[in-house]
């Protein structure tokens, strides 16, 4: 179980990279980094679960990063001017 764990952690962060890379709007944007709070996710537990303390306190970073960026693609509204 913990092995597909970490696959799919790696798979959806793989995924969340290319998708933010495209640059091809907020919504697309805004879901790779929605998959990317998924993938911090899975990567905290992995990391608790393998007793991990660089991984998992790597990801606690990174989901609060990534929650920005839902924020910041998602929830806010865009700035005209």
């Amino acid at each position: 179980m913990l092995e597909i764990l970490k696959w799919s952690a790696s798979l959806s962060g793989m995924v969340a990279a290319f998708m933010v890379s495209l640059d091809s709007g907020r919504k697309i944007t805004g879901g790779g980094f929605v998959l990317f709070v998924f993938s911090s996710i899975a990567w905290i537990i992995s990391g608790m679960l393998d007793s991990e303390g660089a991984l998992t306190a790597q990801n606690f970073v990174l989901f609060a990063i990534n929650l920005f960026g839902v924020y910041r693609y998602l929830i806010r509204k865009r700035a005209t001017g």
